[in-house]
This record gives C-alpha cells, structure tokens and sequence, in this order.
C-alpha cells in the first residue's frame, strides 16, 4: 500500500481538516436518537469538509467525504432527526477518519474505508418525503408572479440518458404549497434568513447566468448547488416548508450534474433562474411581513410546475405544460400583481416605512477594506502626534499654528473612535438565539425552562461575536440536556419547577465577561466518564485527574 505524508498534501490543509474533525467529534458527543440536536451544526461541518482543497489529498479522503455527505443527506430528506443507526454510523465514520488522519501524519499505510460504505454510483436522489411537509395548519404567493427570466440563447448540452431507476415525476407526493409566519416566535431568526438568502439568491443568478457561457465549470455549479443547499437547511430552521421543498429539488438537479449523470443544458439554466426567482418572491413577502405589511398572513405559491419541471430535467424530459393559472385562485392565492410589487422589496428588506422607494441602513463591507482603514486611521494619529511633538513645530511662536494642531488633534481622536468602532456590535443577536435553542430542547426534553438574558447591548468585535456562538451553543445545550433537572424531579428536591438559564455579559478589568449559570444539578461525572468510554473517547482502564 503507498504510504502518503503530511507534507504532499499541505500541512495548512491538514490541520484545517484536523480541526473540522475535531469539532464534529465534540458534536457527535450531544446527539440523541429521536431529536434533531446538532443536525444544522454537522450538516455545517460536512460542508466546510467538503471545501477543502482536496486537490492533493490522499486517495480516499474525498470518497470517504462524499459517503458521509450521503448519510447527512439522509437525515435531512427524511424526519430530520437522528436515530441509532445514523448515530452509529457517524460514529463509525469518525472512528475511520481519525485512524486515517492519524497514519497520514505518521506516514504509516492509510486505514482503508470499509468496502460496505460504498454507495452504487447508480443510486437515484432520494425524493422529497411527505414528513417535510409542514405539520400545523397551513395555507397559501402566486408563482405567476414570479418573473420569467429572460435568458439568452445559449448552446445546449445534450444531458446523459436518464437511469431508469429514477421515479417519475408523477410518482412523487405533492409539494407543500403554503405557510405561514409565526412572527412571535421566529422573528430574529427570519430577519437573519432573509438578509443571508440576498446574497445567495445573487450567487444563485450569477452562478446560472455564468453556466449559460460556460457550462463545464465545475466551481460554479458546487457553488449553485452549495447555495441551494445552505438556502434548504436556513429554511428548514425558520420552518418555511415550501421554501425547503422547492431548494431540495433544485438541489437534487444540481447533484445530479455534480455526479456526472447530466450536463448542464438551457433547460437546468431556465430551472435554476425560474426557482431562484421564486424564492427571491418568497424572501421578498417575508420581507413586507417582518415590515409590517399583511403581517400573519398566509403566504402561498403553487411550486409545483417548477418542481415538475425540475424534476424532468432530472430524467432528461422535456417541460411539462404548466398548470392553468386558474388552480391558483382556486387555492386561495393572492393575485399576481402583489406579488410582482413585493419582489423588489427584498433588495430593502428591513428597511423604513414611507411611500417612497425603501433604501437600506446598512452596507455590506469586505473586512480587510474595513481592517485596512483601521490601520490607516492608526497610522494617521501617529503622524499627526509626531508631527505636533517635532521640535521645529513646537519652536515656532504662532497662535494661529497653535489652533490648527488642537483642530487636527481633536479631528484624529474622533476618528479613531470612530474607527474602532466599525468593528463592535452587540452580542444580542447571538444571546436571541440562545432563546430559540433554549426553547426548543426544553419542549423536546419536556422541561419547563426560561432563559434570562442580561447585558444584550454589550459591544464586541463582530470577529468575537461570531466565534464565541457555537461554544455557546454547547454550553447552553449541556445546561439544558444534563443540568436542568425534569420538573417533577425538581419539585420533589424542593425547587420550582421551571428551571432558569442566565446568561450575562458585561465588562470588567478592561475585559468582557460572558457568564452562563443555571440552577440544575451541575455535571455528573460519573455518567460523563461512562459516556466518554461508550463513545471510545476514553479508555475503561485510563487513569484521569
């Protein structure tokens, strides 16, 4: 067997790859049969596996990679929650890749992945289940108002004969067609859906509009299907089951050229750009609703001729014949016209009232042009206290000159705060998502919990807000899991039945403080040392502090 080192991959490409791993060991440690705990975070870190540059990679990391997209995909087509056999399988998969990673790096034989992961190049992507379908009362944006996309004629490739395993489209249950916003509860998570799908459904319609000229990159259809995909888990979280339903299937179409079972043509292009609009008309109602506008009211599209579309493109068929505008007003839709006015609102979502055109308060901004001004400012009040303290400045006898320098000074001082300021943002949008989790498990687990929140206008560097989240996550969840007792429990031990999470931030010493306490039993360690050598992350005979 030929021995592979370290060295002719990249050691910046391992480590990246050794730390992905690691932090899907530490989520595989909360996973549950029968919940959906730390499903988004491992779908998360599959994806950031599957970015890697892999181009000189050792044989087998890209296959076993691949074998564990399928099984994430597995969970996300179907009830979305873990079970004994998908646990186990993650398990086993990073038993494999940890033995493999570990005689990469000693250049020992690399541990082959077991032959029964292989997966038949044949296998037909699995249709959309009717358990994605949205289970509480449901109604329903016309997609006639969904703008048509003028594409220009490009050349054709012809796709590869469908696999007759594929199902026909008539064989599939029909999509959810309607939704409806609970504003109560979802509100900041849907704000922070709508502003992350702007940027998709721009990738979306550029990545298309870039196939139509040339249709063999490979970057920009893992890029669409990379979107649609991000675009299904976002929807799933928020749950918008049509939105889930309508991005699985496009989803589907691109895996299905990913895979090399077709090649792009018009007719894949048309379907990308026909669902990206009809999302884009989806993001733009969720939008008026989180303004205000029809707040609570159904919202409703009939995606199927899309999807069936999509789907025989999927089997190499021509476009089936839309349905007659009139089955939508029978389903209860809105009329077109108001949905053609709400698709230009997405590029101002969030934005103020007023009869006028609505026009953003915030700019997106690369953070290294952000960091280089930083540095500039920082470099500008160094000059100007060198020039005020150069002898020659400071000998010369001139009130006028006096006044200028106290200006300059005063002008430098504000824009370094300024400056400095670029960067800070409150933590509340990482503590309100505490409260969705929070809420969450403990209707899962059937505890009765209530997350305090304090100090939620505490201003960090957005760089530290974004990575204090998924430690959060897991402090939180273990303050749930392990140390909120039932209610029964706690009432027989003499505590009020609803247990209490706080989680504080505030500043002290030139620091800030982020405190998490709750009033459980706090950490068992006999069952962690149990758990730990069930999951073979300890040995039953090791000696521990």
């Amino acid at each position: 067997m030929e021995v592979h080192s370290v060295d002719s991959w990249g050691r910046s490409h391992f480590d990246a790859a050794q730390a992905l791993i690691s932090q899907l060991a530490e989520e595989l440690a909360f996973v549950e049969p029968g919940t959906d705990n730390g499903v988004l975070a491992l779908n998360g870190l599959v994806m950031d596996l599957e970015d890697l540059d892999l181009m000189n990679a050792p044989p087998g990391l890209e296959e076993g990679i691949a074998v564990l997209r399928g099984w994430m995909e597995e969970v996300l087509d179907g009830p979305v929650t873990f079970d004994d056999q998908s646990i186990a399988r993650l398990g086993e998969w990073h038993a494999w890749v940890s033995d493999f990673m570990l005689a990469l790096e000693q250049e020992q034989d690399l541990t082959p992945m077991p032959e029964h992961w292989a997966r038949s190049p044949e296998a037909p992507a699995a249709p959309m289940p009717p358990a994605a379908a949205p289970t509480s009362p449901q109604k329903h944006i016309p997609l006639e108002a969904a703008p048509q996309p003028a594409v220009a004629a490009a050349p054709s490739v012809a796709a590869h004969p469908a696999p007759a395993e594929h199902a026909s489209s008539e064989e599939h249950p029909p999509v959810p067609t309607s939704f409806t916003l609970d504003l109560a509860r979802d509100e900041e998570m849907l704000r922070e859906f709508v502003n992350e799908s702007v940027e998709l459904l721009q990738d979306l319609e550029q990545g298309a509009l870039t196939l139509e000229s040339n249709p063999q990159d490979k970057s920009t259809i893992d890029s669409i299907f990379r979107a649609f995909h991000t675009f299904k888990g976002g929807a799933g979280l928020v749950h918008l089951p049509v939105l889930v339903s309508l991005a699985h299937e496009l989803e589907t179409l691109l895996e299905s050229v990913r895979a090399g079972k077709l090649e792009i043509n018009q007719e894949i292009i048309d379907c990308v750009l026909i669902g990206s609009d009809a999302l884009k008309v989806f993001c733009a109602e969720i939008t008026l609703q989180l303004g205000g506008k029809g707040a609570g009211s159904p919202i409703a599209s009939p995606i199927q001729d899309i999807v069936d579309r999509a789907r025989a493109a999927l089997l190499g068929k021509p476009a089936p014949t839309p349905a007659p505008a009139s089955a939508a007003a029978s389903a209860g839709a809105s009329p077109a016209p108001a949905m053609r006015q709400a698709a230009p609102a997405a590029a101002g979502a969030g934005t103020g009232g007023g009869g006028g055109a609505p026009t953003s308060s915030f700019v997106k901004l690369d953070t290294e042009k952000l960091d280089n001004l930083v540095n500039l400012v920082g470099e500008l009040v160094i000059a100007q206290s060198m020039v005020v303290q150069n002898p020659d400045v400071q000998s010369l006898n001139s009130l006028q000159l006096l006044r200028c320098l106290r200006q300059l000074s005063r002008v430098t001082s504000e824009l370094q705060r300024n400056a400095m300021s670029l960067r800070m943002v409150p933590i509340r949008s990482i503590f309100q998502k505490m409260s969705r989790l929070v809420r969450d498990l403990s209707g899962q687990l059937g505890k009765q919990i209530q997350l305090e929140l304090h100090g939620e206008d505490t201003e960090l560097d957005r760089n530290i807000v974004e990575k204090v989240g998924d430690p959060l996550i897991h402090m939180i969840r273990n303050a749930v899991d392990h140390g909120i007792e039932m209610p029964d429990v706690r009432v027989a031990n003499g505590k009020p039945a609803m247990g209490t999470i706080k989680l504080s931030a505030y500043h002290q010493g030139g620091g800030i403080v982020i405190a998490i306490q709750d009033d459980g039993k706090g950490l068992d360690g006999e069952r962690i040392l149990a758990k730990a050598i069930e999951r073979g992350l300890v040995r039953p005979d090791a000696s521990l502090s």
